[in-house]
C-alpha cells in the first residue's frame, strides 16, 4: 500500500475524440462528497504515515502484514492493488491504541460492475465514434463541424456510401478525376421541430450537454483502465475521537510462498554428528520495500481462499407487476331457462395457475438478463521475482563438485575448504520456533530488509544432528540403466524444534559437494532418508513366490470347526557387491496388500506408508547376503465335522506338542470315528458309481432288445441279450443291498460322533497347518 496521488476535479463535458485523455476520478468524487456532507474539510493521512513493521509469510500463498504509527486527521488514506482488495476486506483490522475508534472503511466500487452497459463499444479494441453516438441516441449533444456548431438530441446515425456531400465543393481547375469509393456517416440531431443532418467526417468535437452521461462514460473508461494488477484502489478508513491516533493496521493479502532449501554436511567417518543448515528464500513483489521489518515464516497450510467482497452482487426478485393486472372479470353471457349453457368456463384455480405461469416466465427472463450483464475483470500475472542469491560459503563448492576422479600420486591433497566447522561458522541462524494453532512458526530474531522486486535468503537452522551415509534400494532401482542398483542416501534425525518443509537438500562430504536430493516434510524428532547419488557397485535382486490358502484349526464347538486360513507371499532379497568392508542396504519392501502382515519381523525393520524399510547387512568377509520376507493375510471360516477337510485339520491339531492331554483324549476318539465314517463314505460312493454303470449298461441292453424283437433271424441274439440283462439286474440288486448295509453303519457312526461332540468346546494352540504347494514367479 502506498500514498494515493490527487485526482483531477469532475468535468461535465467530454470530447469523445480524445477519450484517452485524463478522465474523471470517482474516488476523488467520493472524498469530495464525504467532506461536504460533514460541512468541513476532512483531514486525510496516507499510508506513508504507517510504517511496515511485521511480515508473516505462509506456505499457501498468503502473507500477514502489520503497520504501526501515529497519524493526524480523521481519515486514513490507503492505496491497495486491485487484485488484493478482496483479501484486504476479509482481514483488515484497525486498532487505535488511544481512545479513538475506526468508524468505517470506504472505497470505490469495482468500475467494471457499474459501468454503463449501453457503452460496451468503449471496451478496448472495439467500437468507433459512430457507434458511440448511436449508443447515445436521445441524448443532447453539440457537434462542432468546420465553422458551425449544431446542438440537438441524437436521432439516428446512418452509414452512407458514395453519397456526395451537400456542402459546396472547393473550386478546381475544371479537370475531373474518377473518385474512389467513399464511406461516411450522417448524424441526425433534433432541435425543437428541426432536424439537422451533419456529416460525421466533418465533426471535430462532441460536447455532452448532460453531466450524468459524462459520468457514465468516465465509469466505462475507469473500467477499461482498471484492468490488471497494476491498477490500485483507494481505501479510506474514517477515524473518530482525538485528532491524533496511534494506529495498528493489519491485513492478509496474497503473497508468494516462502521456499526452503537445506544443506547437510557429513562427518569424515560417514556416521555421527552432522551439520544441518536450513535457509528460506523470500520473494517481495508487494510493490514496496520491506525495510527493517520483523519477519516470521510459518510451516503448514492454514485454509485460505478467495472471496469477492468488492464486487456488488444483486439478488434476483420476482416481478409481481402483472399480478394486479391479471385479475380481470369475465364477461358473462346472459341465459334463459329454455337453453343449456355448454360453454366452458375457466375456474378460479385455472386463473391462479395462469397467473403463476406468467410470473415464472417473467422471472426466468429477468434472471437471464442479469446473467448477461455480469462481467469479470481479467487480472494481470505478477512479475517473476529475482533469483535468490546463494548462501555464503556454499556457491563455490556446488560448481566444481565431483564424486569420483583421478589424480597424480605425487600430488598432495589440499586441506578441504568446505568442512563442517567452516560452514557452521559461516552461517548465523537466530530463528526461534513456536507453535501457533498447530502450525510451526519461525520467528527471526534479527530484522530483515527485502527491497521490492527482489528475493532474499535468510538462515533458519544451523544445528548438529545425528546422521549417517548408507544405501537404499527401491523396487525398480535408481532409474533406467540402474534397475538393480541402490541409491546412496543420508539418514538423519531432525532433533531441532522446527518442522522442515519439503525442499531441496544439498549434501557435502569430504569438503566438497557429493549430490542433492528432495525431502518430504520432516517433523521434529523424526527421521528422514534422502537419496543423493547412485551406487553402481551394488546389485539387489528379488524373487517372489505365492502359496495357496494355509488352514489352521483354532477351535471346535459342537461339531463346528473354526479355521484360520492364510495366503502367503514370500520375497527373497539378495544383495551382492564387491565393496571392501561390511555395509548395510536398506530395502524398501512394498506391502503385498492392505491385509498382509509380516509373519516374522526382521530386526531393525521400520514401518512406512504402504511399505517396510528392511535392513540387509553384508558382512565384511562376504560379497552377498540374502533375506526372506514372509507376509500373510489371515481370514476366518467355519467347517463342519462332516466336511472332508475336518479329518486333516484334526490330525494337524493332534500333532501340536502344546495340546493338553484332556483335549487330546477328546479329539482322538472323534478322529477315529470320523476316519471310519470317511471309509464308509468312500465305499458307498464307489458302490454307487458301480451301480450307475450297471444301470447304464442295462438300459443299453434293453434298447438293443427293443430294436431286434421283431427280427426272426435274431433269436439267438435276443436270448444272449436277455441273459446279460438278468445278470446286470442281479448285480445291481446286490450292490443296492450293500449300500443299504453301509448306510446303516454310517448312520450308527454319525450318531456316535454326534454324542461325542455334543458338549465339546475346546481351543487348539498355534501349531502345524495344512499348506498347499507354493508357486514361484
Amino acid at each position: 500500500m502506498t500514498a494515493a496521488p490527487a485526482r483531477p476535479p469532475r468535468r461535465r463535458a467530454l470530447a469523445l475524440a480524445y477519450l484517452t485523455a485524463a478522465s474523471l476520478s470517482l474516488p476523488a468524487l467520493l472524498l469530495c462528497e464525504l467532506g461536504c456532507a460533514h460541512g468541513r474539510r476532512v483531514a486525510t493521512t496516507d499510508a506513508e504515515g504507517l510504517g511496515l513493521t511485521r511480515v508473516v509469510l505462509y506456505r499457501n500463498g498468503i502473507g500477514y502484514f502489520e503497520r504501526h504509527g501515529e497519524v493526524d486527521g480523521d481519515v486514513l488514506h490507503l492505496k491497495v492493488r486491485k487484485d488484493q482488495v478482496n483479501d484486504l476486506l476479509k482481514s483488515l483490522t484497525v486498532v487505535d491504541r488511544k481512545t479513538g475508534k475506526a468508524v468505517s472503511v470506504s472505497m470505490p466500487l469495482d468500475a467494471s460492475t457499474w459501468a454503463n452497459a449501453a457503452l460496451a463499444s468503449l471496451e478496448p479494441g472495439h467500437g468507433n465514434l459512430a457507434q458511440v453516438l448511436d449508443a447515445l441516441r436521445g441524448a443532447e449533444v453539440t457537434l462542432r463541424a468546420d465553422r458551425r456548431r449544431v446542438t440537438g438530441r441524437v436521432v439516428m446515425v446512418e452509414a452512407v456510401i458514395n453519397e456526395p456531400s451537400p456542402e459546396p465543393a472547393s473550386k478546381g481547375r475544371g479537370v475531373s478525376f474518377p473518385m474512389p469509393t467513399t464511406r461516411d456517416h450522417k448524424v441526425t440531431l433534433l432541435s425543437g421541430q428541426t432536424m439537422n443532418v451533419v456529416r460525421l467526417s466533418r465533426v471535430k468535437a462532441v460536447t455532452l450537454r448532460e453531466g450524468d452521461l459524462a459520468m457514465h462514460i468516465h465509469r466505462r473508461l475507469d473500467a477499461s483502465a482498471g484492468e490488471g494488477m497494476f491498477q490500485q484502489v483507494s481505501v479510506d478508513v474514517r477515524l473518530a475521537g482525538a485528532r491524533s491516533h496511534e494506529l495498528v493496521v493489519s491485513y492478509v493479502v496474497a503473497a508468494p510462498m516462502w521456499k526452503p532449501t537445506y544443506r547437510v554436511v557429513l562427518p569424515d567417518a560417514g556416521k555421527g554428528a552432522a551439520l544441518l543448515q536450513a535457509w528460506a528464500v523470500v520473494d517481495n513483489i508487494s510493490g514496496e520495500d520491506w525495510n527493517d521489518v520483523g519477519m516470521s515464516l510459518t510451516s503448514g497450510a492454514p485454509i485460505a481462499f478467495r472471496y469477492d467482497l468488492h464486487t456488488p452482487r444483486e439478488v434476483g426478485r420476482a416481478d409481481l407487476t402483472e399480478s394486479g393486472v391479471a385479475r380481470q372479470a369475465r364477461v358473462a353471457l346472459g341465459e334463459t331457462t329454455y337453453r343449456d349453457d355448454d360453454d366452458e368456463v375457466m375456474t378460479e384455480g385455472d386463473e391462479e395457475r395462469e397467473a403463476l405461469a406468467l410470473e415464472d416466465s417473467r422471472r426466468v427472463a429477468e434472471e437471464q438478463v442479469m446473467r448477461e450483464k455480469k462481467k469479470t475483470s481479467a487480472r494481470a500475472r505478477p512479475k517473476p521475482s529475482a533469483q535468490p542469491a546463494p548462501p555464503p560459503g556454499v556457491g563455490s563448492a556446488a560448481s566444481g563438485a565431483v564424486t569420483r576422479g583421478w589424480a597424480d600420486k605425487t600430488d598432495e591433497p589440499e586441506e578441504p575448504m568446505l568442512d563442517l566447522e567452516s560452514l557452521r561458522a559461516s552461517t548465523q541462524a537466530s530463528a526461534r520456533a513456536k507453535q501457533v494453532s498447530g502450525l510451526t512458526q519461525f520467528d527471526l530474531a534479527d530484522r530483515v530488509t527485502v527491497p521490492n522486486g527482489t528475493s532474499t535468503m535468510v538462515a533458519l537452522v544451523n544445528d548438529t544432528v545425528d546422521a549417517e551415509q548408507t544405501f537404499l534400494f527401491r523396487p525398480g532401482g535408481a532409474g533406467p540403466g540402474f534397475e538393480q542398483n541402490p541409491y546412496r542416501v543420508v539418514r538423519f534425525r531432525n532433533t531441532t524444534p522446527f518442522v522442515l518443509e519439503p525442499g531441496p537438500i544439498s549434501i557435502y562430504a569430504g569438503g566438497s559437494f557429493v549430490g542433492e536430493g528432495l525431502s518430504e516434510a520432516v517433523g521434529s524428532d523424526t527421521s528422514a532418508t534422502i537419496p543423493f547419488a547412485v551406487e553402481p557397485e551394488i546389485a539387489v535382486t528379488r524373487a517372489t513366490r505365492h502359496s495357496g490358502d494355509e488352514m489352521k484349526l483354532t477351535r471346535i464347538v459342537r461339531g463346528v470347526l473354526e479355521v484360520q486360513s492364510f495366503n502367503q507371499t514370500t520375497t527373497a532379497w539378495t544383495v551382492a557387491g564387491k565393496r571392501a568392508g561390511g555395509y548395510t542396504v536398506l530395502v524398501r519392501h512394498p506391502r503385498a496388500g492392505a491385509d498382509y502382515t509380516l509373519r516374522e519381523r526382521p530386526p531393525g525393520t521400520e514401518d512406512l506408508v504402504g511399505a517396510y524399510l528392511i535392513p540387509i547387512t553384508v558382512p565384511a568377509s562376504a560379497t552377498e547376503a540374502a533375506l526372506e520376507v514372509v507376509e500373510q493375510t489371515p481370514s476366518r471360516t467355519s467347517v463342519t465335522i462332516w466336511d472332508d477337510r475336518a479329518i486333516r485339520l484334526i490330525e494337524l491339531a493332534l500333532q501340536v506338542p502344546e495340546l493338553d492331554a484332556r483335549a487330546r483324549q477328546q479329539l482322538e476318539p472323534i478322529l477315529a470315528r470320523r476316519r471310519e465314517l470317511g471309509k464308509i463314505d468312500t465305499t458307498i460312493n464307489g458302490l454307487k458309481q458301480q451301480q450307475r454303470e450297471l444301470d447304464q449298461r442295462a438300459q443299453e441292453t434293453r434298447a438293443n432288445l427293443e430294436a431286434i424283437k421283431k427280427d426272426p433271424r435274431a433269436t439267438a441274439l435276443r436270448a444272449k441279450l436277455s441273459k446279460r440283462l438278468e445278470e446286470f439286474t442281479r448285480e445291481a440288486d446286490e450292490l443296492g443291498r450293500k449300500i443299504v448295509e453301509l448306510s446303516s453303519q454310517r448312520l450308527e457312526q454319525r450318531i456316535e460322533i454326534e454324542d461325542m461332540i455334543q458338549e465339546l468346546d475346546l481351543r487348539t494352540p498355534p501349531g502345524a497347518a495344512a499348506t498347499p504347494a507354493a508357486t514361484e514367479k
